[in-house]
């Protein structure tokens, strides 16, 4: 199976062991395991806990004390619409190896984390992307929706917040995407790593797996959560689905580790300190972000409504890679090419830094476009 090299990841690979300040970076500023077990009150008690686990594959589908801390996340979801899977890339994965075939009608909106449109094309399905346009404030038009996704469409797939705009679909938007999907007997696939991120409310938006009999929500430890070293997500979503990515997942995980499991389990039942760290994380610093896009003539946005990562359009004419490179050797501050997004002319940034870092990046960003437009104007 031939598939195309993934953009982000390998950009990423390549540069993030080498820079000083990684503006790249989407997940919320990472735990540590010392914080981690002072938020859950364990620093003394936790070796109580592991010592007596034994490292064997432990329970495949993901612990029942796990699969019913991820079904609390939702408003109508149980134990048995949940399985566990290695992160969320590999629970968007297994859904395109359960449900996609050749000839399958298939329509993601992008921009978006590149799986959901370069592993259906992989599969040999007939991929008609939705692009989202910044004059949408990169929201879909959903007439146009409604023209790709003809009677028949296998999977619609959404990324909500949006990776990488932090565009965020709210819950009347969400129910005429459900109505779209429901119209043409489509699975609606949403990738929401992102959810519990939201700048306004309780930070957390409505889950297409409750608003949907065919839909399918998919999340992680990784980026609300900060706790991407667990390699640990989840796919929510009707029994039958569960049991369809069962199959293929017996090939290619059979379980998680017993300890990414139990210290995923210790995190979510005590999510609410986590997420309040979060949101304060991802307010502060989009509010920093925001001052400086202000006050920067060169760059120009789709202010986010959530997640953590912007899309800055700049206004040099210089290719986004090569302007990303020219930044990293010079500042050692690392962001991600548009290009790498097919999104040229753009560059994405990671805001959920320790502030710190991110105001000395944006400082080092600041000075060195206004290099790059002194030396375009006296080239």
């Amino acid at each position: 199976m031939k598939i195309r090299e993934f953009g982000v990841e390998i950009w990423m690979n390549r540069h993030e062991t080498d820079c000083a300040l990684n503006l790249a970076e989407t997940c919320v500023e990472s735990l540590t395991v010392a914080e981690l077990l002072a938020m859950a009150g364990k620093t003394e008690t936790i070796l109580a806990e592991l010592l007596p686990l034994k490292l064997t594959y432990g329970a495949i589908e993901g612990s029942a004390r796990l699969r019913g801390l991820i079904a609390d996340l939702y408003a109508a979801q149980g134990p048995d619409n949940v399985v566990v899977t290695h992160g969320a890339i590999g629970a968007n994965a297994l859904v395109y190896s359960a449900l996609v075939e050749p000839g399958d009608r298939v329509v993601p909106l992008l921009p978006t984390y590149q799986q959901h449109a370069s592993i259906p094309q992989s599969l040999g399905a007939d991929v008609q992307a939705l692009w989202l346009r910044e004059q949408d404030g990169f929201l879909p038009d959903l007439d146009a929706l409604r023209r790709l996704a003809v009677p028949g469409t296998k999977l619609i797939a959404i990324n909500n917040p949006n990776n990488p705009t932090g565009a965020l679909m709210d819950v009347a938007l969400l129910r005429e995407v459900v109505g779209i999907a429901r119209g043409c007997g489509a699975w609606l696939l949403c990738d929401e790593v992102y959810r519990g991120t939201d700048q306004e409310g309780d930070g957390t938006m409505a889950s297409v797996a409750d608003l949907y009999e065919k839909g399918i929500s998919t999340g992680s430890m990784s980026k609300t959560f900060s706790l991407a070293g667990l390699r640990l997500g989840w796919i929510a979503a009707p029994p039958a689905l569960i049991r369809a990515v069962g199959i293929h997942r017996d090939y290619n995980t059979i379980s998680v580790g017993v300890l990414d499991d139990h210290f995923a389990a210790i995190a979510l039942e005590h999510r609410d300190r986590i997420l309040a760290r979060s949101r304060a994380i991802t307010r502060r610093n989009l509010a920093i972000l925001d001052g400086w896009v202000t006050r920067e003539r060169l760059v120009s946005w789709v202010k986010p409504r959530s997640g953590t990562t912007a899309l800055l359009r700049y206004d040099l004419p210089v290719p986004s890679e090569a302007l990303c490179l020219k930044l990293l050797e010079r500042t050692g501050v690392l962001l991600t090419p548009g290009s790498a997004l097919d999104m040229e002319g753009c560059l994405r940034i990671g805001f959920t830094n320790p502030e710190d870092a991110l105001r000395e990046g944006l400082d080092r960003l600041a000075t060195f476009l206004r290099e790059e437009r002194a030396a375009v104007g006296a080239a």
